[in-house]
């Protein structure tokens, strides 16, 4: 079996399989996230070596018939559909130029049975933030130096007794980051190897004592109308 029916295989059971109700004729909601799939693919845009952005607004036009039918599942389907292209975005390696956002229309041009998409992105320049995500919230790192540690001045504070008061610093200069340890009593690990200082590519995983960060870098877009 290959990629493409791989993909759409497990498309098939997650989306449908998130409805019980079915539909007999017309437009079927794994043919609407592949639709969606094949646009972020069609649009996917390589500004830099690692960094490749697709849409973030897509609207998914359907003939009437089709579109009261997917109305009718309300935002179970939308929901679905955007976990779906959010989870096909990551495993690309693709990133979005701001929130996605997934709206169905009626189109009397488009015949039943079949779907259009439509998307764009925010215009303007799309600038890269680094982040760190720890217990479930996200710090930028708005400083070229960031401190870590347990102590009340540090600029991320984390309540792990296993981290000194200041235990590493984050040094990030707008395109490449890196991890030095401050001298902390129990060290520092970078995917899960000890380390006194390392570079820090998006999506790696920083230990501090039993407390997990993970460092991200990710895309910030401009204000702007979507194109």
């Amino acid at each position: 079996m290959g990629l493409l029916d791989s993909f759409e295989k497990g498309l098939e059971r997650a989306v449908n399989g998130a409805f019980a109700k079915t539909f007999r004729s017309g437009i079927q909601p794994v043919e609407i996230a592949s639709a969606l799939r094949r646009e972020a693919d069609i649009k996917a845009a390589v500004v830099s070596r690692d960094r490749i952005i697709v849409p973030n607004s897509f609207v998914v036009r359907l003939s009437a018939d089709d579109y009261d039918r997917m109305h009718a599942l309300g935002g179970a389907l939308t929901d679905e559909l955007h976990a779906l292209l959010t989870k096909h975005s990551k495993a690309q390696g693709y990133s979005f130029a701001g929130p996605v956002s997934i709206a169905l229309e009626s189109d009397e041009k488009v015949a039943t049975g079949t779907v259009r998409v439509n998307s764009g992105t925010i215009e303007g320049r799309v600038s890269w933030q680094a982040v760190i995500d720890v217990d479930g919230r996200r710090h930028s790192l708005a400083r070229a130096r960031t401190v870590i540690g347990r102590g009340s001045d540090a600029d991320i504070t984390i309540a792990d007794a296993g981290s000194s008061r200041k235990h590493v610093e984050i040094l990030w200069d707008g395109e490449r980051a890196m991890m030095r340890d401050l001298g902390s009593t129990n060290g520092t690990k970078v995917n899960g190897q000890k380390v006194r200082e390392a570079p820090l590519p998006s999506d790696t995983t920083i230990t501090i004592g039993r407390t997990d960060l993970v460092f991200r870098v990710v895309a910030v877009a401009a204000e702007g109308a979507a194109r």
